[in-house]
């Protein structure tokens, strides 16, 4: 594996930066036959990065704490270890910052207010995974290395300073069910930079900018191709725009246009 010559076919220098970051960990898992990961990674790290690793003669997983976290940590492994081993050693890298709200602050905030109560500890993204919202609270997946210093500090918050704040382990994290919002957009087709411009309520080359960029994904795999053609069921993640879901073609307009039916998490 030539490290200069992978780096370069990456333009953009976070993702050099990025590229460079795997290159070293996979050295280090081969050379010491240690376990290794990453920081969590989003959807479009995680595409950059699964390139890299599929080339590499390496075992490897991404760990976000459940199946189908948007992110997760890149984890690289020596033959040594069995899958019992792995699986415990993934279990440490992270911990839930709990938070249960008093009954009057029941269903107020959303993901957008815990994440942003988390930024503005000065923490990095890439130290916290995925937030899964409920009714009384959030459960904030964060590296086990913050938690205490994310517990500690989010109880000075004016929003949260009635609230039950506490670190548990990840087989305890709660499935809360995600808030989201019906919208219909109406479309020429089901091609990808149709929907997405509608969807994100923004022009066809904004939504065009947004694909050739590496910002869209489609059902976690990132596409660079506009003319993709979508179906029923597909959620398409557009960074920093959100999540949706096709959940079903309500009809026609008069000019023959789809009425399409959208679902946003919110």
């Amino acid at each position: 594996m030539d490290k200069h010559e992978i780096i370069k076919q990456y333009v953009k220098p976070e993702e050099r930066l990025l590229v460079a970051k795997i290159l070293d960990k996979i050295e280090i898992c081969q050379t010491k036959n240690k376990f290794v990961n990453t920081d969590f990674l989003d959807m479009y790290e995680k595409s950059i990065a699964e390139k890299i690793v599929k080339g590499s003669d390496i075992n490897y997983l991404f760990y976000g704490g459940f199946e189908g976290a948007e992110r997760a940590m890149l984890v690289i492994y020596p033959d040594k270890l069995t899958t019992e081993i792995v699986e415990n050693m993934c279990n440490k890298l992270i911990k839930i910052v709990r938070i249960v709200l008093p009954a009057d602050l029941h269903e107020k905030y959303m993901h957008k207010n815990y994440l942003g109560a988390v930024m503005k500890l000065g923490i990095k993204r890439e130290k916290v995974g995925d937030i899964r919202v409920c009714k009384e609270g959030a459960d904030i997946i964060v590296s086990n290395d913050i938690a205490e210093f994310v517990k500690d500090n989010l109880a000075e918050l004016t929003r949260f300073q009635k609230a039950e704040i506490q670190i548990v382990n990840i087989e305890e994290l709660r499935y809360g069910q995600q808030k989201t919002q019906n919208i219909n957009i109406i479309i020429s087709s089901m091609r990808l930079d149709c929907i997405v411009g509608e969807m994100i309520r923004s022009s066809r080359t904004k939504a065009n900018e947004a694909i050739l960029a590496g910002r869209v994904f489609v059902n976690g795999e990132n596409i660079l191709k506009n003319s993709k053609i979508l179906k029923i069921g597909d959620i398409i993640t557009v960074r920093g725009k959100g999540r949706f879901e096709i959940e079903e073609i309500e009809g026609t307009t008069k000019k023959n246009r789809i009425i399409l039916k959208i679902i946003k998490y919110i």
